[in-house]
């Protein structure tokens, strides 16, 4: 990636003994500690000119030199792949997302995307929203298929998104999990945040947590594989996925919180077997409740 110009930190009491990815992070705009660390370890940001480990501990009269990559511009262009449509009117569209598909561009998906589908299909929902988001009012994980619902205009965007904020929308899913359960239905109450080591996880583990609700029940009983249905309370990302590894019932095939040795009488599945199967809301214009499966 090409530079910017180039950025120095100086010793500040308040840094000592800090680690020094973690000194960079706290200096500098954008860029995060996982950022910090790797631009560490390929000699980007020097300390006193020398390279050293993102775990090395500043200490006084230190001076902390660097340069920060230059974020890619990401544009959304119009593609021309099919979507599979469950509904459409000229205020919405639910739309039954294929496993393997992001909803929207980000790094390292800037092509091939739901958002890339949906605006060939609508071109109008250019503005909609968020520039990368146009019309997206909620998202599924890339391997989770199911019901995602879409707002075609300004006034709809507004309505849907004040909607799920409020809690007003009914998200249903089915999952195959690990284990066999005592009970026929129950409730996970745990807060999610991020993961304090690994970032791109979300864990339960830590203080600092949202409140985190699932409610769920048991559909079908297998050898040591079980068919749940759940209802979310609440929409933290990665919650199913978190909320059933915290409860040691991880969702079958899940790359990220899953179990590693799968069970002898499953066969290799080739993503997280996770679907949004219901989807009850107001319509944001004529206000009748109406859900989709």
């Amino acid at each position: 990636m090409p530079e910017k110009g180039t950025f120095t930190i100086l010793f500040d009491k308040a840094d000592y003994g800090k680690r020094l990815d973690s000194v960079v992070a706290s200096h500098t705009s954008n860029c995060s500690r996982s950022l910090s660390a790797s631009l560490i370890r390929k000699g980007k940001i020097l300390v006193q000119e020398v390279v050293k480990k993102p775990g090395y501990l500043v200490k006084t009269g230190d001076e902390i030199r660097g340069a920060l990559p230059v974020a890619k511009s990401i544009q959304c262009e119009p593609e021309p792949f099919k979507i599979d449509i469950l509904f459409e009117d000229k205020d919405i569209i639910v739309i039954n997302k294929q496993a393997g598909i992001v909803v929207h561009p980000a790094p390292g998906h800037y092509t091939g995307t739901l958002v890339n589908r949906l605006l060939y299909h609508c071109p109008g929902l250019e503005g909609i929203g968020e520039k990368l988001r146009p019309g997206i009012v909620h998202r599924l994980d890339k391997d989770t298929s199911g019901t995602l619902l879409v707002a075609k205009n300004e006034i709809s965007h507004n309505n849907l998104t004040a909607q799920f904020k409020s809690r007003m929308i009914k998200k249903e899913y089915l999952a195959l999990v690990h284990g066999e359960f005592d009970s026929d239905s129950g409730a996970i109450s745990l807060p999610i945040s991020r993961h304090p080591v690994d970032r791109k996880k979300m864990s339960t583990i830590t203080r600092q947590g949202r409140l985190a609700e699932t409610l769920w029940k048991v559909r079908e009983r297998f050898h040591n594989i079980t068919l749940i249905e759940l209802n979310l309370k609440t929409g933290r990302t990665h919650q199913i996925r978190v909320h059933c590894a915290a409860i040691n019932h991880p969702v079958v095939g899940d790359p990220v919180y899953g179990r590693r040795k799968a069970i002898k009488n499953i066969k290799t599945v080739p993503r997280q077997m996770l679907h949004a199967w219901r989807l009850e809301f107001a319509h944001p214009v004529n206000k009748k409740i109406i859900s989709f499966e």
